[in-house]
């Protein structure tokens, strides 16, 4: 059985040198999500070494300019590279988010990947207490 799912649209309009970014980004977090949760916790730790944390608008942007370039990042099913592609990006401008893998918590059962920033879910149209982390990766966090 297939779920109706609905591709977000992207308007937003990219300069050269951030469309370039976002591309980049998000070829490396196509490779990234293919990895083990161990190994994307480690590789997003070390790139988290020595940021500062981003903030809701930066890291806003960033997922925007990941959808941009991207379909894969604007589907449904794509909330594990979307949410590694928008934390590169946002590294590559000085900061990091927290990128959250977990569960929603109401029915039915989904796992779902995200980033967070000013201790707010980046993007996504839930409610407060929706979905809980059982992985976080931000700024300062220690690499396996």
């Amino acid at each position: 059985m297939t779920a109706p799912m609905v591709v977000e649209r992207s308007e937003i309009a990219l300069r050269p040198g951030r469309r370039l970014g976002a591309m980049a980004a998000v070829g490396a977090a196509r490779l990234l999500a293919t990895q083990s949760p161990a190994r994307i916790r480690r590789v997003l730790g070390r790139l988290g070494e020595g940021a500062r944390p981003a903030d809701y608008a930066s890291a806003l942007a960033a997922r925007q300019a990941v959808m941009a370039v991207s379909l894969t990042c604007r589907e449904e099913r794509g909330c594990v590279p979307r949410s590694i592609a928008t934390t590169l990006l946002c590294r590559m401008t000085g900061s990091v988010p927290t990128w959250c893998v977990g569960v929603r918590t109401v029915a039915p059962f989904a796992a779902h990947a995200w980033v967070e920033a000013d201790g707010v879910i980046v993007g996504e149209s839930v409610p407060p207490g929706y979905l809980r982390a059982l992985l976080a990766v931000g700024p300062g966090t220690e690499p396996w």
